[in-house]
């Protein structure tokens, strides 16, 4: 339908599929996704209730429906590994709360919330009827973990083969001096601390030579040890170069963790493949990594996303779904390494999109943005971003970019209002939608 004639509002109301709060709310990205290898679920903020059971929603018929077989996360891969174990069956953790407890460190309530454990225990359940070869797994796709990592790596290889573990142990000795990996990439960019990230690479070159020659192990895991072994290589080789470039620029940093992503993301496809299975990953992260950077103004001044590489790999084989919110609460810190808080978000601008959505009255909607979409999102306009940190203080400056929004993504869904995603306390371990969360500090 050509909605170019009419009004903004009454274009994206006639675009736009209007939500019931049912799986049926999912059928027209199911039918977008039909031929697609890689879908991307974004989110406006990462403490928002509503984005998570959405994602876990859409996740489920993916998977039931369409065969997809791996789910991937913004999340480190040793942390998500401890997932993956429990839901393919080869872990000792008693239930979801338990399998989750290696997302201990800032910030763990985007991964270890009150909405988590329930998909966990239902992808277990998925995959305790399945063959072994055809169990779907739970990865994590980022850069962070030096040094779990660095420890994963050798428990790993300790397992298949010992001789690579005590060289993988000589190798990254280099580690040792690093008590702090932000304040080792200081030193090293510096000079003032010497850089690992030659010894790290060897690691992991030696590592890709031998896994060739590894002989398969019983059980879903075991054949898989070697690619998780060289994964986890890759994480710390990523992880110390993204440490030395403190000293250079934002964007660069960024770029080398979003790259690392993507790499990661392709290399889990490719063995999949190799394994014989579709190769079919659904990926949860951040609207910020999951759109397409170069429709924003962060992808002018020249940063990537992980969207916009996938789309340059798989072109219309990676479908890019974002979530945005007009208002309501939210889960985040004021600073790193600060207490979770429930805080209000702030009304929207409104020269923003998400002001522009709250005029449609729709309240909760689903818009393509493929095809004939409506020209007001064909054109740039301001577009709210909450990381873990909100600061409504400082919201222009710190939360708003401009954005074209049909360059971003391949379609949105909308929630005029949302809540906050309250964190699981520590040592949280019970039946999958238990209440308890973390009490938060009072509204701001």
């Amino acid at each position: 339908m050509n909605t170019d004639g009419l009004h903004p509002l009454d274009a994206i109301r006639a675009s736009a599929i209007r939500l019931d709060d049912n799986d049926g709310d999912y059928d027209a990205l199911l039918d977008a996704t039909a031929s697609c290898s890689i879908v991307m679920l974004g989110g406006a903020t990462r403490g928002t209730a509503e984005f998570a059971h959405m994602r876990d929603a859409i996740t489920r018929r993916l998977i039931v429906e369409q065969g997809f077989d791996a789910v991937a996360v913004e999340a480190d891969w040793p942390d998500a590994w401890r997932v993956h174990r429990y839901v393919c069956g080869d872990s000792h953790d008693a239930d979801a709360g338990e399998a989750l407890g290696d997302f201990a460190h800032f910030p763990g309530w985007p991964w270890r919330n009150t909405v988590a454990p329930a998909f966990i225990e239902w992808l277990q359940r998925y995959n305790a009827l399945r063959d072994p070869v055809a169990k779907v797994g739970f990865h994590g796709l980022d850069s962070y973990s030096l040094y779990r990592s660095a420890r994963a790596a050798i428990r790993c290889l300790e397992q298949i083969d010992p001789e690579q573990a005590e060289l993988a142990r000589e190798h990254y000795a280099v580690l040792d001096h690093v008590r702090d990996p932000q304040r080792y990439g200081y030193e090293a960019a510096a000079s003032l601390q010497p850089a690992c990230r030659e010894a790290v690479l060897r690691c992991l070159t030696e590592q890709l030579a031998a896994a060739p020659a590894y002989p398969p192990r019983d059980g879903y895991n075991g054949t898989q040890a070697p690619f998780f072994a060289a994964r986890q290589a890759q994480a710390v080789a990523s992880a110390a170069a993204y440490y030395q470039s403190m000293l250079g620029t934002r964007q660069a940093r960024w770029n080398l963790r979003e790259y690392h992503m993507t790499q990661t993301l392709f290399a889990l496809q490719a063995h999949l493949r190799e394994c014989g299975r579709p190769g079919r990953i659904v990926v949860w992260s951040h609207n910020a990594s999951v759109g397409d950077a170069r429709g924003t103004q962060a992808g002018h001044a020249g940063e990537w996303s992980m969207g916009q590489l996938a789309r340059k790999r798989a072109g219309a084989a990676a479908m890019l779904v974002g979530f945005t919110t007009s208002g309501g609460q939210l889960c985040a810190a004021h600073a790193w390494d600060g207490e979770p808080e429930r805080m209000a978000l702030r009304s929207p601008r409104t020269d923003s999109y998400e002001a522009l959505f709250r005029r449609t009255r729709l309240e909760r909607f689903y818009l393509p943005l493929h095809g004939a979409s409506p020209a007001v999102v064909r054109r740039p306009m301001l577009q709210r971003s909450v990381g873990v940190l909100y600061r409504p203080d400082a919201e222009f400056e710190c939360h708003y970019v401009s954005a074209t929004l049909a360059q971003q993504f391949d379609a949105v869904f909308h929630l005029d209002q949302t809540t906050e995603l309250p964190p699981l306390p520590a040592g949280w371990s019970g039946e999958a939608g238990d209440p308890g969360y973390l009490p938060m500090r009072p509204w701001r």
